[in-house]
């Protein structure tokens, strides 16, 4: 693993340094962030409301609302259409509730991930047709949804998008479209989640219609559940809804959300974005997996407890069937890569299986990725030669842009730079396969495929104190943007003797320096097991953490790399 120091300005740090009357590992941390002034940390430690921009500064907001209004005025129902991940249930629910209290008559929908596909289907426009509905909003999809949108316009049906995924050249010919990412459109926040710009939606609409804007956020913790099991940088708006949505989530009133999080030990506890992303977002995400999703939106939005704990319940069945089902074709696919797959000259990793479950090429596209370090492409053909593929890449490669260079072997392709979703043929893969590995060996080098830690810079262990961890967590919510700081140590001793432990996997161990003692764990590295027990000094990177255990809290390392003292030499 290579270590790469951020290097900010001298002269900044040195600043900060006396205006916080801080360390000089604090003050490089602010600096690392954008962080010039105790003035302007104001915003950044105690993000509030007020910051939110203006939902008017978004490209056809007034058309929106406008429609919106005339439906509600005319008692007309408004089908709400949402993306079976995280992001499009939640923003779906959101929406449900929102428009429901400003007092529109709503119908949600969820397409069915292997019989519909993703986005807009013509299956969901008959229903909303046989229904009366002569408009649908969108939440997480829509903006390459060309040829349905025209079916729904067919129909005397509108469609308003709301979306935040890349869009083409040419926009579809939808009544409105709301999404950021438009070339047209001067919103000054580029990075919100579907559910996000759906949020601004029902935040322009309480605006126009006279209502108090404290109204809506009570849904921001719908809204922030989206922002994190999307990805997107916890960064301006988001940083804002993040913060006060998991206030909400702490001491959430929705059943369905009480239920989830009790489920998985949360309940009335401070939770952190990993917590929801790794505890939370995978329950909701497996009934879409395996099944139908509406039923997240169901959970999300019931007001009777009794439902919300037995969907909750089904939901975690779902997703134990899930897991099982994503490792068989983990197994497949690390197979496939052990025997077929040419790592030495093919910087990209794109298989293709006809067994694999469609609900879970996303997860193993990821898992792929991380133990490969290469952009990886994962594939699902149905019984009539269509893949469906999930797509995950590295810093150094922009995906919607190595699709876009494939795309005359792709039926279809969306998303973003780093997560992106396809549809082939069979027959084309093998074409797709070679033009998308020639663009990625192209456009990254081999040094893109070594893995790599930003450290803000060399922390000694006496300086963790409980000012510094005090410091840790005004720095939250971490996320994309904004992650935990990682620092390195050097040339600390093993003290006591160090364990292997859970199956072999983890390494926990104590360190010390300038008499300083702090424990130490190393997930998943036990490889480095010898390193600790030869008496000699190593250097730690590591994030610094809180550990609660039988309701005793300690400080301690979470290590992501050891080396022995004498590699860092020089620095």
């Amino acid at each position: 693993m290579n270590w790469h120091f951020l290097n900010p300005d001298p002269k900044l740090v040195n600043r900060l340094k006396s205006e916080f009357n801080s360390s000089e590992i604090i003050a490089r941390v602010l600096a690392n962030r954008g962080i010039e002034s105790v003035e302007s940390s104001k915003t950044f430690f105690n993000p509030q409301l007020d910051q939110l921009h203006n939902p008017y500064d978004m490209q056809d907001m007034d058309k929106a609302t406008d429609r919106v209004m005339e439906s509600i005025s005319a008692n007309k129902t408004i089908m709400i259409y949402g993306d079976y991940d995280v992001d499009g249930t939640t923003g779906a629910s959101m929406l449900y509730l929102a428009l429901t209290e400003l007092g529109a008559n709503i119908t949600p929908y969820i397409p069915n991930r292997e019989s519909e596909g993703y986005g807009l289907s013509t299956v969901g426009i008959d229903i909303a047709a046989e229904l009366g509905v002569d408009l649908i909003i969108s939440c997480d999809c829509g903006i390459n949804a060309f040829e349905p949108i025209k079916y729904a316009n067919s129909l005397k049906i509108d469609v308003i998008i709301t979306d935040h995924h890349i869009p083409d050249d040419t926009l579809p010919e939808a009544f409105a479209i709301l999404n950021p990412k438009r070339t047209d459109c001067d919103y000054p926040f580029k990075n919100l989640c579907g559910g996000g710009v759906a949020f601004k939606l029902v935040c322009a609409l309480t605006e126009k219609m006279n209502q108090p804007i404290d109204l809506m956020h009570k849904y921001l913790d719908l809204v922030t559940l989206g922002t994190c099991a999307d990805m997107v940088t916890i960064k301006d708006e988001n940083r804002v809804i993040v913060k006060h949505g998991l206030k909400l989530l702490a001491n959430d009133s929705k059943p369905g959300i009480t239920a989830l999080l009790k489920l998985v030990g949360l309940e009335n506890k401070s939770i952190s974005v990993g917590q929801l992303v790794f505890g939370v977002a995978p329950k909701i995400n497996a009934a879409g997996r395996l099944g139908d999703a509406n039923r997240s939106v169901e959970l999300l939005t019931t007001s009777n407890k009794q439902r919300a704990k037995s969907l909750a319940d089904e939901l975690m069945q779902e997703n134990q069937k899930r897991q099982i089902i994503q490792q068989e074709v983990v197994d497949a696919a690390f197979n496939m890569i052990h025997a077929n797959i040419d790592l030495k000259n093919e910087r990209a990793i794109v298989l293709a299986g006809k067994e694999w479950h469609p609900g879970v090429i996303g997860i193993v596209a990821s898992k792929v990725k991380e133990e490969f370090h290469r952009p990886a492409v994962i594939v699902s053909y149905d019984k009539n030669g269509i893949g469906k593929g999930s797509a995950r890449s590295i810093s150094g490669l922009d995906l919607y842009d190595a699709l876009a260079a494939s795309s005359k072997h792709l039926i279809d392709f969306g998303g973003h730079a780093m997560a992106a979703g396809l549809t082939v043929k069979e027959k084309s893969f093998n074409d797709f396969k070679k033009t998308f590995i020639e663009y990625v060996n192209n456009t990254i080098n081999d040094e893109h495929l070594i893995q790599s830690i930003k450290l803000e810079g060399v922390l000694k262990l006496k300086d963790i104190n409980s000012r510094f961890i005090d410091f840790l967590n005004k720095l939250a919510p971490y996320g994309p943007g904004n992650m935990r700081p990682s620092f390195a140590s050097k040339k600390v001793e093993i003290v006591g003797n160090p364990r292997v432990v859970g199956n072999g996997d983890h390494i926990i161990f104590k360190v010390r320096q300038s008499q300083k003692v702090i424990s130490a764990i190393g997930f998943n590295m036990s490889e480095h097991y010898e390193k600790l027990i030869k008496g000699l000094s190593v250097d730690l990177a590591y994030v610094v953490e809180v550990n609660e255990w039988q309701g005793r809290e300690s400080v301690q390392l979470n290590v992501r790399d050891i080396k022995m003292s004498d590699k860092l030499k020089g620095l």
